[in-house]
Formats: structure tokens, C-alpha cells, sequence
């Protein structure tokens, strides 16, 4: 398992319950968003060097299909991750906006 795996996992189920309604202040609110951002800016990274590896390697007729089979595995576990992120980012995106204009209600009552 890799080192960061835990914290992953820890981000995604707290992004979870935060979607499900979940209590959260506006601080946590920004706090999740910019660890998952940067998690998904991770991601993004990872996928585009797979990408390249694997045009290098399919571009190189000296390269082993077990090379450019093992690319072909890690992005077809980076992008669902990725579109998983994403999709959690979005909601509490839309999350944190309800909550502002749940304040700006509540003010200007």
C-alpha cells in the first residue's frame, strides 16, 4: 500500500460525508478543497507522464508489451480516481455555495 494511500482514503470518505450533507464549517469547507485540488492536480500529473511514457514506449519498437501494458494499467486506475475527485470536488463546490448563500439569506433577514 502505498504511504499516502491512507490519507487518500481518509480525503475521499470525508468528501463523501461532506456530500451526504455532513457537518462542516466554511474553514473545513476550504481546507478539503484545496487538499483534494491539489490531490487532483496530483492525478492530473501522473496521467499526462503515463500518457507520455506511453506514446515513448509505443513510438519505440524496441519497447516490451509488458511495458506498455503496465501504462496502460496505471491509467486505467488513475482516471476513474481522477473522475471520482472530480465529481467530489464539484459537490463541494456546490456545497460551499449553498452554504454562503445560506449566510447571505440569514443576514439579510
Amino acid at each position: 500500500m502505498r504511504p499516502s494511500a491512507h490519507l487518500e482514503f481518509a480525503l475521499i470518505a470525508r468528501l463523501k460525508e461532506v456530500r451526504a450533507n455532513g457537518p462542516a464549517t466554511e474553514a473545513e469547507l476550504r481546507l478539503l478543497r484545496d487538499q483534494a485540488g491539489g490531490w487532483a492536480l496530483a492525478l492530473r500529473g501522473q496521467i499526462e507522464a503515463c500518457e507520455r511514457r506511453l506514446d515513448a514506449a509505443v513510438a519505440d519498437p524496441a519497447t516490451s508489451l509488458t511495458e506498455v501494458a503496465a501504462e496502460l494499467r496505471r491509467l486505467e486506475l488513475l482516471h476513474p480516481e481522477l473522475a471520482e475527485l472530480e465529481s467530489l470536488l464539484a459537490d463541494l463546490d456546490a456545497r460551499a455555495r449553498e452554504l454562503r448563500a445560506g449566510w447571505l439569506r440569514h443576514g439579510a433577514g
